[in-house]
This record gives structure tokens, sequence and C-alpha cells, in this order.
């Protein structure tokens, strides 16, 4: 069967299982994965080795960091960090601008870091946002997921605008200024888009309880006060979270930040040690890329949350709670790492460059090329990064006869590999399973989100190919 066909048949037999049996969404992207080689034309053989060889180089990049995610998320929620951090942030910028400067974090620390990582290590302040500001998850984790999304895609140095930019000939400094100018207004849009989402999904804010047993009386009539007026659903006011502020038995805000803060700083310095400064061998760059890696950065979190922010646990209960932590992250790893395993037998298979490669044969405007290529080679796989740098392979001997100015059409590739983050995305399973959503929810709000901004984003480079 010609691949193509046996990637679709493959793709809605997976939305079947997951919206309409009661196959979870590990096991359904597993089956998937076989039928799809199977009827693609792979043999038995072929078609596992495909499928184990995605899941472990999946699970190779991002499972221990969701790991150590995990456990220091769940030092941060039991010590009171992430309500420390949470409620200094809302002090500082009030309760309606808290979820745009939760996206303008991940819309920075995504240009050094991978979306992942950086979902993983903010999810949880998310959470505590959310819960204080009784919002939606859609909303403030979709904009926080939009804002790492999109500067991934679009702005260097991560790996996929890095190797477009190589491949295309342009000039660093020159990407990097375009891949900002773009990823600005459409990080707006996304911030209006996802309070959309929110009213349509309200449901989803994290469960906010009170452990009164820790309290003096003056402290408990505020808490119980805050506690009744979140029940009736009412909104906090600046005022409440200083209240709160003052009578929470919280860590310091240093401390407190200092689990997210350094990992960050690790993983810059690196950066700019490899990238900025351009020291690839050496001392130097050796011990730049062991702490800068993020399963070391993230292991140093974990220490510093473990060893400081609970110091005054004891042994037994640091454990417990660091099992039940690595337990809430095998069900994350083995879905992320089955989607892995989709997206490799669909790559194996071949789909992705026959359908790219069908539309760069064909007469279509010069800057729909890029546009479709790389939303063709996204779709049967999740990863956009190899979307990038496949796109990139096949279009730059074709730039000077097609007449693409390089940055276009670089930002054309990069812009349309980010459509769609579906279930065969690892980034999907991460936003999904931290944010606390459920499948069909996410489906409705994420996927539908990574189509719309590339859209917007087309729309954009139309009009600047006018000027340009």
């Amino acid at each position: 069967m010609n691949p193509v066909i046996a990637m679709v048949i493959g793709i809605a037999l997976l939305i079947f299982l997951v919206m309409r049996t009661k196959i979870q969404a590990f096991p359904a992207l597993i089956i998937t994965a076989i039928v799809i080689g199977l009827l693609a034309g792979l043999n038995p053989r072929e078609t596992v080795s495909a499928a184990t060889a995605g899941f472990g180089s999946t699970l190779s990049s991002i499972g221990i960091v969701i790991g150590f995610g995990c456990i220091m998320g769940s030092f941060l929620e039991h010590s009171g960090a992430a309500k420390r951090m949470a409620l200094s942030i809302l002090k500082l910028v009030g309760v309606k601008r808290a979820d745009v400067v939760l996206g303008i974090s991940g819309f920075l620390v995504s240009i050094p870091v991978f979306c992942d990582s950086g979902f993983v290590i903010l999810s949880q302040l998310a959470k505590e946002l959310a819960r204080l500001t009784r919002k939606s998850m859609v909303g403030i984790g979709g904009i926080l997921a939009m804002g790492l999304y999109i500067t991934h895609f679009l702005v260097p140095p991560t790996p996929g605008p890095l190797a477009v930019a190589g491949a295309f000939n342009v000039d660093l400094g020159l990407f990097i200024f375009w891949g900002i100018l773009f990823s600005i207004p459409l990080f707006i849009v996304s911030i209006y888009l996802f309070r959309y989402f929110e009213k349509k999904h309200p449901e989803y804010i994290p469960s906010y309880e009170i452990d009164k047993s820790k309290y003096t009386p003056e402290q408990l009539k505020v808490l119980e006060r805050i506690e009744a007026k979140m029940k009736r659903n009412e909104e906090m006011t600046s005022e409440d979270f200083e209240e709160l502020l003052s009578t929470e038995k919280l860590p310091s805000a240093a401390l407190s930040f200092a689990p997210i803060v350094v990992p960050l700083i690790l993983i810059f310095f690196n950066t700019i040690v490899t990238n900025l400064l351009g020291i690839q061998t050496g001392p130097l760059a050796e011990f730049a890329g062991l702490i800068g890696s993020p399963v070391v950065a993230l292991f140093v979190s974990v220490l510093i949350a473990v060893y400081l922010l609970a110091g005054s646990m004891d042994r037994e209960s640091a454990l417990k709670l660091m099992e039940s932590a690595i337990g809430s992250a095998g069900l994350i790893v083995f879905v992320t790492g089955a989607g892995g395993a989709l997206g490799n037998v669909i790559k194996v298979t071949g789909a992705g460059n026959m359908m790219a490669q069908a539309i760069v044969n064909s007469n279509i405007p010069v800057l729909f090329v890029p546009l479709l290529v790389g939303t063709l080679l996204r779709i049967p796989q999740g990863s956009g990064t190899t979307a990038m740098i496949t796109g990139s392979s096949i279009l730059a001997p074709m730039l000077g006869t097609l007449g693409l100015n390089p940055i276009l059409a670089g930002m054309a590739l990069c812009l349309t590999t980010m459509c769609p983050s579906y279930m065969n995305d690892s980034y999907f399973w991460v936003v999904t399973r931290f944010s606390g959503l459920d499948v069909k929810t996410s489906l409705k709000t994420w996927s539908l989100s990574t189509i719309i901004i590339p859209l917007i984003g087309s729309v954009l480079l139309f009009i600047a190919s006018i000027f340009i």
C-alpha cells in the first residue's frame, strides 16, 4: 500500500482508539505504529525495529528530563516554593497579567532550551498560578506552551532553525532577528487564542487545599476567608495575594526560584560558550557541555529541591515523595516514547518525503513550496526538528531556481513545521500530561492552536514578501 494512504488510515485508527475505545494512549500509539508499518509494506521485523528505535531515541532525549522534572515539581509543591513563586509574581504583575508573564518566560527560555524541557521546568509554576488565580490550565498552560513552542521553531540556536539557517546560507544574526520579528506577533495572538480556549474549558483548575494544622488561629481566619472566596469562584485581588504572602509559611523567594533559575542559567551558559563565543573544543567547552545539558542541569535542580527546599524533611518522607513523583512520571514517559515510536515508523515508510517531493514538483506559487513542504514533513512525524532539517536539505538546492528569498524560505519552513502538534509529538504529551488535560481537550485546544498560529504566520509571510 502507498505509505501516505497507510499513514492516513493509521492516524484515523489512532484517533478512534484514543477517543472511542477503552484503550489507553500508550498501547493505542504502539498498535497504530505497527499497523502503519505493515500497511506501508515493511515486514514485521522492520516494523517492530522502527517502533522500538523511535521509542528509544525519543526517551533518550526527554525521558530522564521528565523524571527529574516530576521529582522537582513534587518538592516545589510540597515545600510551598511553587506557591511562593506564584504569589511573588502575582503581587508584582497583578492577576490579569500573570499568564502573559509566564508565557513571556517560556518565550525567552525556549531560545536556548528545548521546549519539552522548558515546559517540564515551568509547569509546576503554571499549576500554582492556575490554582491561585482560579484560571484553567487550558489557558495558562497553553500560553506557556505556545511561548516555548514559537521561539523553539523560529529562533536559533535551537537545532532546527539553526540547521535551516546553515542550509540556506543565511547570516545567523539576521535569521535570529527575523525569527524574533515573526515570533512577537504570533505570541500576542496566542495569548488571546488561549484566553478564548480557557473560557471554553474552565474546569481544568488544580485543586486548592489548606493544611490547617500548620497555621495559627489568626492565620487560619485569613486562609479560610480566601478558601471560601475560591470555592465561590470569585476572582482574587492583589490584596488577597499580599495577605496570603504575609500569612503563609513559605520558603524565601530566592530559594523558591532557585530550582527553576539555576538549571536555566546552566543551560544558558552552555549556549553562550558554544554558540555565542564559538568555543567548541577544550576544557571550557567540555565543562559547559556537561553542566549545561538538560539532564545534568535538572539533576542539580533536584538536589537543590531535596537538600535546600526540603532540608527539614526526614529521609523516609523525602523518599516517599520522590517515589510518588517517579510513579507519576511513568505514564508520561511511556506515552511520550510511544509517540516517538509512531513518528519513527512513519518516517521509515517515507510518507513525509513522498508528500514533500510531490509538492516541490508541482506548479504552484514559489512561497507555497516551503510552506507546504514544512507542513507535509511535520504531519507524519512528531519531531519538528527532524522536519526542519529534512525540509532544508530538500529545499536548499532549489532556492536559486525558485527565486526564493532564503530568509523568507527559512521562516516559511520553520513556521509550518509547527503544524500540527498532535499524538505523534512528544511535546503534545508533555503539554497534555503536565497540564492535567485529557486527550480530547488537548486536541481541541493545543493541537488546534498549532494549526491556527502557523496559518496566521503564513499570512504575515506573504505580507512580508511584498516588501522583501
